[in-house]
């Protein structure tokens, strides 16, 4: 199920930026530029943490980046980017981050199914930081067939 969403338009692999709130329009931007989620999910996503603060951040170094479906989703949709360096995102058990994982649902519930198959993914702390580390998508394709 993972890789019917995370085609190629939809990773970035081993990139910079200079902070979270980049890292976190990185991964929107895939899902705007592929018609997912409007331009003000993006906004929403990043208001969310600078108001209930690093909430996203759900393991050591993965944040999983989102906003409510009435912030902009179209349809749904995922986008996974890797970061060349990590950063913070002030969570003081699991940061720094260098996995961000952006996904939009057009209500509360359709998207469950594909957050329970990337949770069993992500289970595995020596799988995210494989996953952090793959450098293209094919070594991503090839972990997300190995599960």
């Amino acid at each position: 199920m993972l890789n019917t969403y995370l085609t190629p338009e939809m990773v970035r692999l081993q990139i910079d930026v200079k902070d979270w709130e980049a890292a976190v329009r990185a991964a929107g931007n895939l899902l705007v530029d592929a018609g997912y989620v409007s331009p003000n999910y993006i906004e929403a996503m990043i208001n969310a943490v600078h108001e209930m603060g690093p909430y996203m951040v759900l393991a050591p170094g993965l944040a999983l980046a989102h906003a409510r479906p009435e912030d902009g989703v179209l349809k749904m949709g995922i986008s996974l980017v890797t970061l060349a360096k990590p950063v913070n995102f002030g969570s003081e058990a699991n940061d720094p981050v260098n996995l961000v994982i952006a996904f939009g649902g057009t209500d509360h519930e359709s998207h469950l199914g594909l957050l329970v198959t990337l949770a069993s993914f992500l289970e595995d702390e020596s799988r995210r930081k494989e996953l952090a580390s793959v450098k293209t998508y094919q070594e991503l394709d090839q972990l997300i067939k190995a599960q």
